[in-house]
């Protein structure tokens, strides 16, 4: 009797769209150091590094993003490291971190090719030595593997001694939930060569792999698809290469789709969250049928992370994250009127918006 009741003649409503890559509450500023926290850059391998340990709940960036419709995000480190650490899927609403915090350590993210760090005269400064370094670390994880499961089962014999011979260490021990295919690993490589080096390499270890960052590889998606793993794809706007059609990036999504593979947005961004839905309004112009637009955003990025049974879409028992808007989500004219994260309503206010009322009344 005291509900509240909503009258959405007219209106489109939605489910909660969702950013598969973002560095929300990780940078908040670009150009000031102090308000940027992306990576641990002591070491080229940080599995151990969590994004939910510095996400900065109180981000003016987080209103901006769902005031379009925009209510989860998967927080990601920076890709400079080869292995760079382990993403936070956030809900944009809460007043502290354990309120934002969705799913903790969803993915693993592995970096390889130009963007990764290399200095001059250390190992490893080539590709070669990328390579090499990232197979002695997860051998070195497969070998602390079996020495964890040999110290647990002297344990139940030995109470005493089992845990006192085994010392843990956390950076080998990040891997093991991956290493036995638990959760997915994400790759993050552009070129097409750096693609096929990284994956086979990472198919010696049997990890279930995301590819990201494929955006000039159509010439590879033939490959791809036969790998049979699903694609983070975005933002589209880049421009093509000189070798390349004029629309290749604009197409991408719908050669995709034709292929079969999986796949879903992303903003790669903190402060482009709000134009995420316009990629996918980018790739329906481009030949990518409407309704997969929408599952890219929804369905797709849940599925591929695993939280389909929560979000991605309106069903009864799931997480009622829903969108009432007047128009189009993937339309740049629309407004969104209504935001409901977890079932409760959120307010529909910026920073940009207190500014204008504020400065508009003189």
């Amino acid at each position: 009797p005291e509900a509240k009741v909503i009258d959405a003649r007219g209106l489109w409503v939605y489910p909660g769209l969702i950013d598969a890559q973002t560095q929300l509450g990780l940078v908040e500023i670009s150009g000031v150091e102090a308000t940027r926290d992306l990576i641990e850059p002591s070491d080229a391998i940080t599995p151990h590094m969590h994004t939910r340990d510095a996400i900065h709940a109180e981000s003016e960036l987080i209103e901006v993003a769902r005031v379009n419709g925009i209510t989860t995000a998967l927080v990601v480190p920076a890709e400079t490291n080869t292995v760079s650490g382990q993403s936070t899927f956030i809900h944009l609403a809460g007043a502290n971190v354990a309120e934002l915090i969705f799913v903790p350590d969803v993915a693993l993210h592995i970096n390889f090719g130009p963007q990764t760090r290399r200095e001059e005269g250390k190992f490893p400064s080539s590709r070669m030595g990328l390579i090499a370094q990232l197979r002695q670390t997860l051998l070195d994880a497969q070998n602390y593997q079996e020495q964890k499961k040999r110290a647990e089962q002297a344990a139940e014999g030995e109470k005493e001694a089992g845990p006192r011979a085994f010392k843990r260490d956390l950076k080998l021990e990040a891997f093991l939930p991956y290493l036995n295919r638990e959760k997915p690993v994400v790759v993050a490589a552009r070129e097409a060569s750096d693609i096929k080096t990284i994956v086979r390499l990472l198919q010696e270890f049997n990890l279930r792999l995301v590819l990201n960052h494929i955006t000039y590889t159509q010439d590879i998606l033939d490959e791809i698809a036969a790998w049979k793993v699903p694609v983070l794809v975005g933002p589209i706007y880049s421009m093509p290469r000189e070798e390349q059609r004029y629309d290749a990036v604009f197409r991408l999504p719908a050669e995709l789709h034709r292929r079969g593979i999986k796949f879903a947005f992303q903003s790669n961004d903190a402060h482009g969250v709000r134009s995420l839905p316009y990629q996918a309004g980018y790739a329906v112009a481009w030949g990518l049928p409407y309704e997969e637009a929408l599952k890219a955003l929804t369905i797709y990025p849940a599925e591929i992370f695993g939280v389909a049974d929560q979000v991605g879409s309106l069903e009864p028992g799931k997480l009622a994250n829903v969108v009432i808007a007047d128009g189009d989500p993937l339309e740049p004219r629309t407004v969104v009127k209504y935001v409901f994260i977890k079932g409760q309503e959120v307010p529909l206010d910026t920073r940009q918006l207190r500014l204008y009322r504020q400065y508009s009344r003189h």
